[in-house]
């Protein structure tokens, strides 16, 4: 019975696929507030309209979706070079103003300058030009998203970076790439067998996958730019849930190659497997710690399915998760000190957060069929699957949530990238 429920992670999820697609990008609806919101000004940057993209619409919607920002209109354009009256912005309620411009060149491509300044302070707290192609504007505009988020909130911003999650179009399934707010959407991979499972590389620049094109779950990893495929597992039985370990060169994965699916670890590449359980029960749902020392995964050898944790390399495993009689799908914080997971109570799968330290937890979604949780790099927010057809992000102290959904219906397994160099 225990088999049947918690294998729905890695292979009934994605046979359960059944709207049928249109190619559009995400839709993002914004609910709640951070605890404190800092009121910023943002005008117009100076010559923007020369632009295929609206630079400070995308910066405003970044930090609207955030949660933790007031967007105060500035009603004009300002360049980083107008001389700025700090007293007239304070007296309009702004504790920051962003203010830039956008320059066309002669090679087609955009310079793009901006500057941050503190109006209760009367200095300036930032800036920085960036020379963008029009194919390069939107991840311009993103990192100045992150740059205000960074300098008024004190942690880096995440705005700049990718999700990866899977549609199916008709008969066909697709691992698409986006950027964090849903747009710029590519197609990784078309398949007319499931895809599951993702998992971005540390670098950012592949994405492991499980994919049944063979008639069965292999695991492939694949180089985003030139689209190159390595297969890293295609054992006998179920080859499933990958993970990457922090410096890249491992990945832990859930293999049934002797019977009951157990947790093992390969090389990138796909050589030197390891076993690392070796239990009468099912070991899946592998991920490595934030330093790399520790694998947390799901077992059932408890009686039911909770999450553990062991080395690295493999030895005696701890019980983690006491609370409910049913943890599945286990995610680390990028600081390590907390995770994430899905929990059934009263018949409802939903979100949860766990101080690792201090034992705390917390339910962070009202929905009924939550999978597939992920932290964003910066640790703020949680991606997931509602099981409604739409991804959503909260944030890990539940007040800032929001979602995304296709015009279409259905879309899964989200999985939010690295911060990329």
């Amino acid at each position: 019975m225990i088999k049947n429920l918690f294998s729905r992670t890695f292979v009934i999820l994605a046979v359960g696929f059944t709207a049928t697609f249109a190619q559009a990008q995400l839709r993002v609806e914004t609910s709640g507030v951070g605890a404190t919101q800092i009121p910023v000004a943002i005008a117009g940057f100076a010559d923007e309209t020369v632009a295929p993209q609206q630079i400070t619409a995308i910066i405003k919607a970044d930090l609207a979706r955030s949660g933790y920002f007031k967007i105060i209109d500035t009603g004009n354009s300002m360049s980083e070079t107008t001389q700025i009256n700090f007293g007239e912005w304070k007296s309009r309620g702004a504790d920051a103003l962003v203010v830039g411009s956008v320059q066309r060149l002669a090679d087609g491509r955009y310079d793009v300058r901006y500057r941050l300044l503190d109006t209760v302070k009367s200095t300036s707290l930032s800036g920085f030009g960036q020379v963008a192609g029009p194919d390069r504007l939107r991840v311009a505009s993103h990192k100045i998203a992150d740059d205000i988020y960074e300098k008024l909130i004190g942690v880096r911003g995440a705005f700049s970076t990718r999700i990866a999650y899977v549609t199916k179009v008709g008969n066909e399934y697709r691992l698409e790439v986006a950027d964090a707010d849903g747009e710029g959407t590519q197609v990784a991979l078309r398949s007319n067998e499931p895809i599951i499972s993702p998992s971005w590389s540390p670098d950012g620049t592949k994405v492991a996958y499980v994919s049944f094109e063979a008639k069965k779950p292999v695991v492939y990893v694949q180089d985003l730019t030139s689209r190159q495929r390595t297969v890293v597992a295609n054992h006998r039985g179920n080859n499933s849930a990958p993970s990457w370990s922090p410096d890249g060169s491992k990945l832990a994965l859930a293999l049934s190659r002797s019977g009951y699916t157990q947790v093992y670890v390969v090389n990138a590449d796909g050589s030197s497997l390891r076993q690392l359980t070796n239990s009468n029960g099912i070991e899946t749902e592998p991920q490595f710690s934030a330093d790399g020392q520790h694998i947390y995964f799901t077992s059932d050898r408890s009686g039911g399915p909770q999450i553990y944790r062991m080395s690295a390399n493999g030895g005696e495993a701890q019980r983690v998760t006491f609370n409910g009689s049913y943890n599945i799908s286990p995610r680390v914080a990028p600081d390590g000190k907390s995770i994430a997971y899905i929990s059934r109570r009263e018949g409802r799968f939903q979100l949860y957060v766990l101080d690792l330290s201090s034992g705390q937890e917390l339910r962070l979604s009202d929905s009924a069929k939550d999978e597939s949780p992920s932290f964003s790099p910066n640790g703020k927010y949680i991606m997931y699957a509602t099981g409604r057809g739409s991804l959503a992000v909260v944030s890990v102290d539940g007040r800032v949530r929001h979602s995304l959904t296709t015009r279409a219906g259905d879309i899964r397994e989200p999985t939010w990238g690295p911060f990329m160099k």
